[in-house]
């Protein structure tokens, strides 16, 4: 199940008032408009679990005891995941009056003490005013409206009062697509962003510089703001990414005592999503142990990538909840899967190499074929760590002494290698061993790459590729054959199919094995050509342009 969950659990729990508050969503709070309009407010343990880290407080004894821990908090689920009314139980609970949001103290047990915000102001920005309306607040308006406790609040389409005993106004929450005024900005107690991935313009990226400027302000309430939504595009600079990338940044230990809490969960790397069954368990695993809503939801949920012309980029999106680009994984990796059968490469075999990666950031790979089988193997993988900081790099000592131990291990008929950043380590290498064995094979030739990808792509669908099934390495070799996408190229095949080249599909997704595998492949294919022998020294032929 893949999630990512920042900051860690720590070994002991941090006091939280968020058992106090999923109380009294429980109580007081409904269903917004939808199928379950009108009816409590149930929270699954998954929600009650995030409202729980969400409203940890310093503990006694603290400097900062009973302080909220979080300034910001961020739930990235997938569609359908009943996210709208999450975040307007939230805001609820921080508009009601008798919500028990911030700490009044402790009692005898060291457990905090819930208080209402005094005055509370809460906006809630989305694209527009009028998505705010039908989504966040929309839904808040029915639970202040229609809820039980509909007599504490005086709700229209612009504002939703807070009525103190006197029925005079003693609080609000608003509808927003573009910051407060600076007076009402001043007072925000609380805010909310709705779908934040479709926040990108420039105007709601200064909203929201402004609002989140804003928290300081009031701080004897304790002021706090909420994200939710599902993943965005990648590139678009959008504040779900800017949140996204600050988590990511959390999990590698780059921030000391982050301020964020944030809780995203998507379906993992490892489903053929060309697979209806495998679509309905990449469903599931975004959706997470709260199951279907209904019987046959996955399914039904799955069967719209069979929809001609369907946007299946979006669906991955927004049901898988991907951070992805528009290409999807380059190979089949369900059929991969099935490969790993062959037994390791004997030292002595008549082998080809190829080489690919980056110095200083990303990994950097070396991958062996067999020649005559057509097996292959990770020999050697250098990969930054994530904690690693940019001074890291892989020393051009070890990628040369990796290449000795690999040419006096195997017999070597030739290795193509991606000369960006390894230009002199290669050519110390070519020295050694001859231009005619190390040789030189440029990625950034479009199409003799796209090619490349084609002939490595059906050599695993038709099985011609194996791999070792006991190397150490396997599953960084799957690993990175996941993390390859693609990108599409203005070139197409005899049958009109186009072509498409390795990219990331996944910003933190490493792919250097795959065109390292590639790469060993097509030198495996050019021995095969030439009729290479292993007592013949290597048949030179100038590579397509």
């Amino acid at each position: 199940m893949a999630t990512l969950v920042v900051p860690d659990l720590d070994e002991d729990p941090w006091p939280t008032l968020g058992g106090q508050v999923a109380d009294l969503i429980e109580d007081c709070a409904i269903f917004g408009p939808g199928s379950l309009k009108g009816q409590p407010a149930k929270l699954d343990a998954e929600k009650r679990a995030a409202l729980y880290r969400m409203y940890e407080v310093y503990p006694q004894g603290h400097r900062f005891a009973g302080r909220r821990r979080f300034k910001r908090c961020g739930i990235s689920w997938r569609k359908g995941l009943a996210k709208t009314e999450f975040m307007a139980w939230v805001a609820f609970a921080e508009l009601h009056p008798e919500g028990p949001v911030r700490c009044d103290g402790f009692d005898a047990h060291g457990n905090p003490v819930g208080r209402p915000v005094r005055d509370p102001y809460i906006p809630l920005l989305a694209v527009t005013a009028e998505q705010v309306e039908e989504l966040a607040y929309g839904a808040l308006y029915v639970m202040c409206t229609e809820g039980p406790d509909a007599e504490l609040f005086d709700a229209t389409n612009e504002r939703i009062v807070r009525l103190s005993p006197s029925g005079t106004a003693d609080g609000k929450a608003v509808p927003l697509s573009n910051s407060p005024g600076s007076r009402d900005g001043a007072r925000t107690t609380f805010q909310c962003f709705d779908e934040p991935h479709r926040l990108v313009l420039p105007r709601q990226i200064d909203a929201h510089e402004t609002m989140v400027a804003n928290l300081e302000k009031r701080v004897l309430e304790d002021p706090w703001g909420l994200y939710v939504g599902t993943a965005g595009e990648i590139g678009q600079g959008s504040i779900a990414e800017g949140l996204h990338e600050e988590a990511q940044s959390i999990e590698k230990g780059e921030v000391d005592d982050p301020q964020l809490f944030y809780f995203h969960r998507e379906a993992g790397p490892g489903f053929d999503l060309d697979e209806f069954t495998e679509r309905v368990d990449a469903v599931a695993e975004a959706t997470g142990p709260v199951g279907e809503y209904g019987p046959g939801q996955f399914e039904s949920i799955a069967r719209q990538w069979d929809r001609p012309r369907a946007d299946k980029a979006y669906l991955e999106r927004v049901w898988l909840n991907r951070w992805v680009k528009a290409g999807r994984q380059a190979f089949d990796v369900k059929r991969w899967g099935g490969l790993a059968t062959a037994d390791p490469i004997a030292a002595g075999s008549f082998v080809t190499w190829g080489f690919d990666g980056a110095r200083y950031r990303d990994s950097t790979a070396i991958v062996l074929t067999d020649i005559p089988t057509g097996r292959q193997r990770l020999w050697a993988l250098w990969e930054k760590p994530l904690t690693a900081d940019d001074k890291w790099e892989i020393t051009e000592q070890q990628v040369l002494d990796s290449l000795d131990e690999l040419h006096d291990t195997f017999s070597v008929w030739r290795g193509y290698y991606d000369p960006f950043y390894w230009t002199e380590a290669m050519r110390k290498a070519a020295g050694k061993y001859g231009d005619k064995v190390v040789v030189e094979w440029r990625t950034n030739r479009t199409l003799a790459a796209a090619w490349m990808a084609r002939r490595y792509g059906e050599a695993i669908s038709g099985g011609d590729v194996t791999r070792c099934k006991d190397d150490p390495l396997a599953e960084d070799f799957d690993r990175h054959i996941a993390a390859a996408g693609r990108e599409t190229v203005n070139h197409w095949d005899d049958q009109g199919e186009q072509l498409f080249i390795l990219a990331k599909i996944h910003p933190d997704r490493k792919f250097d094995v795959a065109m390292a595998a590639q790469l060993s492949w097509e030198a495996r294919l050019d021995a095969l050509k030439a009729g290479a022998q292993p007592d013949d020294g290597p048949t030179y032929f100038r590579l397509p342009r």
